[in-house]
């Protein structure tokens, strides 16, 4: 074990009550000096001057904190926006692939025992202009 150092008891010294009341009309006198300077113009002018000032800052802080959460409700749609794109592009992919003639002409074939027509088979329709119908 270490060394202890061991501390002499302090005395605790006793308040009389003259010292009490010496003490509370200094307070008394301090406080009235307080609000008789509040009084002046300039004292007034400081004081609303440091009340805008601490206004301002609040404002500032407030500013700075909803311009973060803007900023990253902003970064969250943005990565939302690029997941949309992402999936939009996979989509016209399936598209383009689902849609390709030899498919559709495969699978029509098959489901349906469709067939290309002949020459034989295509008959051709003139087509009829407003003035040859009257």
């Amino acid at each position: 074990m270490g060394a202890v150092a061991i501390e002499q008891p302090t005395k605790t010294t006793r308040i009389s009550k003259q010292r009490v009341r010496e003490g509370v009309a200094t307070a008394v006198r301090l406080s009235r000096q307080v609000f008789d300077t509040t009084r002046e113009g300039r004292v007034v002018v400081t004081l609303a001057l440091v009340a805008v000032l601490t206004l301002s800052a609040i404002g500032v802080v407030v500013s700075a904190h909803e311009n973060r959460e803007l900023f990253n409700t902003l970064s969250g749609l943005q990565q939302q926006r690029d997941a949309y794109q992402r999936e939009w592009s996979q989509l016209l992919l399936e598209q383009s692939a689902l849609s390709a003639h030899g498919r559709v002409e495969h699978l029509a074939a098959e489901r349906f025992n469709m067939v290309v027509p002949g020459r034989q088979d295509i008959v051709l329709v003139p087509l009829m202009s407003p003035v040859a119908a009257k």
